[in-house]
């Protein structure tokens, strides 16, 4: 879109919004670990970074509603109202857009102090481009404050990423705060980025580039799944940037290997690999995942110990 080189756009000293996805954990039985899962909301805010719930990394696709509305709850009560959530709907493949259903999901969460982050669903993105911001303008007329989600194809086989023509339109609705970009796509981001600083300068680009996380270093803001592996060095690395410390450089590096690492194909096994990341760090009891979710092979331990070996260096 934009043939401003990259090296232009470098925004040295912003200061950077960071959102962080909050993996749910579980116990060595199976059961949610809800402490656990408290002590991970609160890790998070005191980071200074905002909480994300039931998102992709929260295994929202895969929960049912009471489990949904007491995530919810739990994030209400450990944070209060400094959080976002998905607004998820859980149809099938050829079903009609359930404008309903959306506003549903999204008065649960806005009910309890959250920003919805409107999610992906099949009948939402089977919409082209202009009807695909029109059902945004109509959630908007419901609601005061949420965030759009263009998601990958590589996360759900429902994900879609549309036209930077559409992406203006769903910046000119004034509800529509910002928008979580997961195209896993520099270039893609770019345009964004160049669309939101001449039309917009107010909307947050929430990076969802877990394979590209220096985006910050141009003006995206972030929603990460992988900042839930250790949101207090996300932190720290985004404060290097503020205060333009070399320092932040070395640390995004070791970051972005982590990110690379866990990341890789399947992509949605990276779940796993935050579980047995965070287990080895002692912030949660066990590496088990959803059932729904698939894993990693046992060997992915020993690089992510080493990975957490080296951060130490960052406390």
């Amino acid at each position: 879109m934009s043939e401003t080189h990259p090296s232009e756009r470098l925004k040295p000293g912003r200061a950077i919004r960071g959102m962080s996805a909050v993996l749910l954990p579980f116990t060595a039985s199976g059961e949610i670990d809800w402490q656990s899962y408290r002590d991970l909301l609160s890790r998070t805010a005191e980071a200074g970074l905002t909480p994300a719930v039931n998102m992709d990394t929260g295994y929202v696709q895969l929960l049912d509603d009471p489990t949904r509305n007491q995530v919810l709850e739990t994030a209400k009560s450990v944070v209060g109202a400094d959080f976002v959530a998905g607004a998820q709907v859980g149809d099938q493949a050829g079903d009609a857009w359930d404008r309903d259903a959306i506003r549903a999901a999204m008065e649960a969460i806005e009910s309890r102090g959250g920003i919805p982050v409107v999610f992906p669903s099949h009948g939402l993105t089977s919409l082209d481009g202009p009807d695909w911001a029109g059902a945004h303008s109509e959630l908007a007329r419901t609601s005061d404050r949420f965030i759009g989600f263009e998601l990958g194809s590589m996360f759900v086989p429902y994900g879609r990423i549309y036209e930077c023509d559409d992406y203006a339109q769903l910046m000119a609705i004034p509800q529509c705060i910002g928008a979580k970009h997961s195209s896993l796509s520099r270039q893609l981001e770019w345009d964004r980025l160049a669309l939101r600083d001449a039309q917009r300068p107010d909307f947050l680009v929430l990076s969802g580039n877990d394979l590209a996380i220096d985006m910050v270093i141009y003006g995206s803001d972030y929603l990460l799944g992988l900042s839930a592996f250790s949101p207090e060095h996300f932190a720290l690395r985004d404060r290097l940037w503020e205060t333009q410390d070399p320092a932040f450089y070395e640390l995004n590096d070791l970051l972005q290997y982590l990110g690379c690492f866990a990341f890789r194909d399947p992509v949605p096994a990276y779940k796993h690999d935050a579980a047995i990341f965070l287990e080895l760090r002692g912030r949660i009891a066990s590496s088990r995942t959803h059932p729904g979710s698939p894993e990693r092979p046992a060997s992915d331990r020993a690089p992510l110990a080493e990975i957490a070996r080296r951060l130490e260096a960052y406390a």
